[in-house]
């Protein structure tokens, strides 16, 4: 069981599918407003699919894997309307308009596609993510999480407007689960938007699964901005209220190339002080392992965001989280 959204989920996604005897489940963010996204669910009003459709391309069975994941992801670079809009994005919304319900859209597309596991909403409610930061200010809306005019600015709170109840599927399959992984991926835009639905607290608690968190390479200046490895934690402790019985951090090296290329975006490695943590929940098993990819993420023609140059080497991740 994965828990996230986006580029970070898709990466573990991909690296854990083919592996022996695991039925694999991800549960996915739904309050994305950004990109292609953002003009989709304004104009249709229904549930954003940019992340729910980065891990349907993810789990796109072996035999399928390039041709599907290069139609999911394929992303217009012209064409009036079109440009900026990715294919997957359209043929998600078409599923939600034809089908009964967005998680059986989601079904349905899993079906089309023959991916290895499920992929489900975390809600099937629509959704806004409302972040509030320390000096009063409170803003609406997911894309504001990467507006650089927040750098260094705190966030005290998340939350969703309206409040959505857990989607039902998900919330069987969390109890079923044997490992639940949180991670890797925006702190606060695809992980802990997922902890704030209700009902999911609860789960948790109830669920002997043992819970994974794995923390991202690098700080995000307008989200995580100076925030440590044991303060991503903290934050993950308060929404979901259980303390995750593993953290994976990287320990490896960075290319000074990449560092420099983030630095001048004020992002930096996050900074392991877990030990310190650890005093406090000695119960925690921290992995400490060689992790980030030595491939750099080109840039895709059409994409009107700003994308993060690292990844996690997925199976590296992969190999961590099962041993």
């Amino acid at each position: 069981m994965v828990i996230g959204g986006g580029t970070g989920t898709s990466v573990i996604l991909s690296a854990l599918k083919n592996q022996p005897s695991i039925a694999l489940t991800a549960i996915v963010v739904v309050s994305d407003n950004g990109g292609s996204t953002k003009r989709l669910r304004d104009e249709f009003g229904f549930l954003p699919v940019g992340d729910l459709r980065q891990c349907l391309a993810a789990l796109a069975n072996d035999d399928e894997t390039v041709s599907v994941r290069e139609l999911l992801l394929y992303r217009f670079s012209k064409g009036t309307g079109l440009s900026g809009h990715s294919l997957g994005n359209l043929i998600l919304t078409a599923l939600e308009d034809l089908e009964a319900s967005p998680g059986k859209a989601i079904e349905t597309a899993a079906k089309i596609f023959r991916i290895t596991g499920k992929v489900l909403p975390v809600t099937e409610e629509i959704v806004q993510l409302q972040i509030s930061y320390q000096n009063g200010t409170k803003l609406t809306g997911e894309e504001n999480l990467d507006d650089p005019n927040l750098g260094g600015q705190k966030i005290s709170d998340i939350s969703l407007v309206p409040q959505a109840n857990l989607y039902q599927p998900a919330r069987q399959a969390l109890l079923e689960a044997d490992q639940i992984i949180l991670g890797p991926g925006d702190l606060y835009g695809s992980l802990l938007p997922n902890l704030v639905v209700s009902g999911i607290e609860a789960v948790f608690q109830a669920t002997k699964a043992k819970f994974t968190y794995v923390i991202n390479l690098m700080t995000h200046y307008s989200q995580t901005h100076n925030m440590t490895a044991s303060d991503h934690v903290k934050e993950v402790i308060k929404y979901c209220g259980r303390v995750p019985d593993k953290i994976v951090i990287n320990s490896g090296e960075i290319s000074p190339k990449i560092l420099s290329l983030y630095e001048s975006q004020h992002e930096f490695p996050v900074q392991d002080d877990l030990a310190e943590l650890q005093r406090t929940y000695p119960q925690i098993e921290i992995v400490r392992a060689e992790l980030a990819s030595k491939i750099t993420i080109p840039e895709t023609a059409g994409d009107a965001l700003t994308r993060s140059l690292l990844r996690h080497d997925g199976e590296k991740l992969a190999e961590v989280i099962l041993t």
